[in-house]
């Protein structure tokens, strides 16, 4: 009886996978058997180098998500691909009286319009070759929250929920399952500050049921599970690794 937890024969195209979240999906999906193209405008050679460390298959592409077509473009020149992982993303802060049309539309493109250019040309492949198909786009608890001072970034991040569930009612029918996975606080780069503040570090625990930062790993885990057999009846799901924080 074939694991449906494994990915053996598949290849994968992750996005932002040079650091963070990224590695961890990229790490993830290779220790599951799949070939993995890790992709970022920095440079994903640590990634590969982790992958092939422990026996994985992976290659390095570079790709700038802030030209969305372009972007586009090198996927489609990738070759056939069965999982998609839209995971790369930026974000802006300022008040939103004061939000420059500049860093609203630098977010937004990478945020938003690549990850549905991005989709678009990744499904367009799979329809004509009548083969299914994963996609997985990361969200992030501002799909269901405001936030304060990033209103591009919740804007793109509802947006990413929305695409998911249309991509979900449309392309379920060629056998391509579409979810989402929105991490809560997660221990990467980008958090190193707030966890280097005892003030906010200490208000951010005490609002987690679970009691911890997150682990990219913990991510990694929920969208190795969204691409392989065991999720075959799950599409259009906007999946919480969050410790708990929205049930509080």
């Amino acid at each position: 009886m074939n694991d449906p937890f494994r990915l053996d024969g598949k290849r994968a195209f992750v996005t932002g996978a040079n650091t963070g979240i990224g590695q961890a999906i990229a790490l993830g999906l290779a220790n599951a058997g799949a070939a993995v193209i890790a992709a970022g405008r920095s440079s994903c050679d640590d990634t590969v180098s982790l992958i092939e460390q422990q026996g994985g298959q992976a290659e390095a592409c570079a790709i700038d998500l802030s030209d969305p077509a372009k972007a586009a473009d090198i996927l489609k020149g990738i070759g056939d691909m069965d999982i998609l992982v839209n995971n790369a993303g930026i974000i802006r802060r300022d008040d939103s009286v004061d939000y420059s049309e500049t860093d609203w539309d630098d977010v937004m493109d990478v945020n938003l319009k690549a990850v549905f250019m991005m989709c678009q040309t990744f499904a367009r492949a799979a329809i004509a070759r009548k083969a299914g198909a994963r996609i997985v786009n990361i969200a992030s608890l501002l799909s269901f929250q405001g936030g304060i001072r990033v209103p591009a970034y919740t804007a793109s991040k509802h947006g990413v929920a929305g695409l998911t569930k249309l991509f979900a009612n449309e392309w379920s029918a060629h056998n391509i399952n579409v979810n989402a996975v929105a991490p809560g606080y997660i221990s990467t780069n980008n958090t190193q500050a707030l966890r280097d503040d005892p003030k906010r570090s200490a208000e951010i625990l005490s609002r987690i049921p679970a009691g911890r930062w997150g682990d990219p790993a913990d991510i990694a885990g929920a969208v190795t599970f969204l691409c392989g057999g065991a999720s075959n009846y799950v599409t259009g799901a906007v999946l919480n690794v969050d410790g708990g924080w929205l049930a509080r």
